[in-house]
């Protein structure tokens, strides 16, 4: 069984940059079947699987939830000076993936293979290790969908947080807002009907909007941005085309339609709004009898102190969490957030083996081993 680092730099070895998850999966299905998990991959596109993986989910209690994605992003235009796919130097591992987030999966397998050597006395476990979490969640959508019937308990997304337990973070719902009109020559406007100034005037209104709720504790306040806007073909036509992208990021309490409803007022009926992603927020109370025990936990092995904080970016829990009937959910894994998409990115080898320990300690303390 080889050890979290030569296990993450293994999957840092393989391109999975928006594609070709399965090669990774055939790496960790292995590991999991010796260890006497029963282990279920589908694939949403051919080369783009996502991993099941029971152990003794047949107890009366449900069992733990370890999830992580192995998909990655581009390395970028600019020239990494480290390996891009794997280089060790002191403790940091670099490697696309290496924070965000082949380095938390390494480490839910790892542990989850060890616990699978005792007998639990209340539970078993589940991985549910995904595709194309970077593009939406499509491969935990696929494992809800298909996958995923049996009851969960709580759920643990190892996403990079320095191993500092998260207790949720803000929803996404990105819309497309199309606007419509009649193409006419520039110098003779009045033939025509401008639908750049009719997504103008709807986008102008959007900016304004009040959510008309207090900021949340943790997570702050819901946000709204216009991030792209195009429209016309050419500088002396009526523009007959106008799609601007808006990005909607939610809190704890929000709902998703009722959010669109009440934007497609405020756009007006000349705009039509589309969602392109919809990825509710995840907020888990940390004063829970589960989540203060993995504060615990965390605590006991990085000797850190620990509070409430929220994740500014979105995981794969938004689909999973409510598949699984609204479990607690906490966020900790052990690359480092600011390392996510950026060159040269690189995991911490103190976080990994601490990462290990704490999701090991996690499984035993669920289990009662």
């Amino acid at each position: 069984m080889p050890d979290v680092v030569a296990l993450t730099r293994s999957l840092i070895g393989l391109d999975t940059v928006n594609h070709n998850e399965s090669a990774a999966l055939k790496v960790l299905a292995p590991l999991l079947e010796e260890a006497g998990f029963i282990v279920t991959v589908a694939e949403h596109e051919p080369g783009r699987g996502t991993l099941v993986a029971d152990w003794h989910t047949d107890l009366t209690t449900p069992p733990l939830c370890l999830s992580g994605h192995v998909d990655t992003v581009p390395l970028g235009a600019a020239k990494w000076r480290h390996e891009p796919f794997g280089e060790l130097d002191g403790d940091r591992l670099y490697g696309r993936g290496s924070s965000d987030m082949k380095g938390g999966v390494a480490a839910i397998v790892l542990a989850a293979t060890k616990i699978a050597a005792t007998q639990p006395k209340r539970a078993g476990l589940r991985l549910v290790l995904t595709a194309a979490e970077e593009t939406g969640s499509l491969g935990a959508r696929h494992a809800a969908e298909h996958l995923l019937d049996e009851p969960s308990g709580p759920l643990v997304i190892a996403e990079p947080t320095a191993n500092a337990v998260v207790q949720g973070h803000k929803g996404a719902l990105w819309l497309e807002a199309l606007a419509t009109g009649v193409t006419a020559h520039g110098s003779m406007p009045h033939l025509g009907d401008n639908a750049i100034y009719k997504l103008a005037s709807a986008i102008t209104r959007l900016a304004g909007h009040d959510f008309g709720l207090a900021p949340h504790p943790i997570m702050g306040p819901p946000t709204l941005n216009v991030g792209t806007i195009e429209g016309g073909l050419n500088t002396n036509s009526v523009p007959d085309r106008a799609v601007a992208t808006i990005d909607v990021r939610t809190i704890a309490g929000q709902d998703h339609a009722e959010i669109l409803a009440a934007l497609a007022r405020v756009a007006g009926d000349e705009v039509e709004l589309r969602p392109l992603v919809d990825l509710p927020p995840v907020w888990t109370d940390p004063e829970g009898e589960w989540a203060r025990a993995v504060a615990g936990i965390v605590h006991d092995v990085t000797g850190e102190e620990t509070e409430a904080r929220s994740a500014t970016y979105f995981t794969d829990a938004s689909v999973l969490t409510p598949a699984f009937g609204g479990v607690p959910t906490i966020i900790c894994g052990p690359g480092e957030a600011e390392q996510a998409h950026v060159t040269d990115e690189w995991c911490s080898v103190t976080r990994l083996e601490q990462s290990a320990e704490i999701f090991e300690r996690l499984c035993a303390d669920w289990c009662q081993i």
